[in-house]
């Protein structure tokens, strides 16, 4: 049986999907033939990344929420229904970032991450069920390799990013009996990201960072997004529960010298 990666007629919908890894997942779903809506906390992103979609090709639109906020998306979400109907492909990427010592971290600090990463993916898959095409749909998780592998400096993210990928394995028990396939993909380092320049703001860091991924070289936003295609398309049809780390083995070393480096960093610069 010859399988297609054309995804004309299917309805794919990104979170966080006007920048960065999550832009790039929009723009390869739109590239084969989906069509589109994202969402973010800045109209003027929704705007440019809706333009760039539909330069490619792709029907599509976008509005505007902040993942906190349950109400917002739901909103946001009906709207998009009410256009595209069912949706086939959920992408929920939404996330915060910042290193600090635990013994830096204000309540406030922990609670600000936690709130986007955790409670927003609870949020996003809470407001999608209604929209979900039932049997089919295939919704995907970006986490992050802190849910796995502790790190200095990213207590908050690690406690976070451990609970979506728990949230991604009891979805897929709860919400296989409709037929909906519920999975996480872990990005390691991607080249050209928010988080990237977070976390690695210099050359010197970035080439160290290359250098500890057993590939080689830093990912792309392509390298997770045509995983993300895979998950979504029949290729991926009895794929669900799954932690699918895209990092070019990185996890497989610890993350190379990030936790350290990390540590060292936010030791010289206490954040609140």
């Amino acid at each position: 049986m010859a399988i297609s990666l054309d995804f004309s007629g299917k309805v794919a919908v990104v979170i966080g999907g006007t920048s960065g890894i999550n832009r790039g997942i929009a723009e390869l779903f739109a590239i084969h033939g989906a069509k589109v809506a994202v969402a973010s906390r800045k109209q003027e992103k929704v705007d440019d990344t809706v333009a760039r979609l539909q330069q490619l090709g792709a029907d599509a639109m976008g509005f505007v929420a902040d993942v906190r906020e349950l109400e917002a998306l739901e909103a946001g979400l009906q709207t998009v229904h009410e256009r595209f109907g069912d949706f086939d492909i959920v992408v929920s990427g939404a996330a915060g970032n910042f290193p600090a010592l635990a013994n830096d971290l204000s309540g406030n600090a922990f609670k600000s991450v936690v709130d986007i990463d955790l409670r927003g993916t609870f949020h996003v898959m809470k407001a999608i069920y209604p929209h979900l095409k039932k049997p089919g749909a295939s919704v995907i998780n970006i986490s992050a390799p802190q849910a796995f592998i502790p790190m200095k400096a990213q207590l908050h993210v690690c406690a976070a990013k451990a609970g979506v990928d728990m949230i991604t394995r009891t979805l897929a028990l709860e919400w296989g009996a409709a037929g909906v396939r519920v999975n996480s993909v872990v990005p390691g380092p991607i080249d050209g990201t928010e988080g990237m320049a977070r976390l690695a703001p210099d050359e010197n860091i970035r080439k160290m960072v290359a250098r500890s991924v057993p590939l080689g070289r830093l990912g792309t936003p392509e390298d997770v997004g045509k995983v993300c295609l895979f998950l979504a398309s029949d290729l991926g049809s009895f794929v669900t529960g799954t932690i699918l780390p895209v990092d070019g083995g990185w996890s497989q070393n610890s993350c190379g010298g990030m936790s350290d480096y990390l540590g060292a960093a936010a030791a010289r610069k206490p954040a609140g």
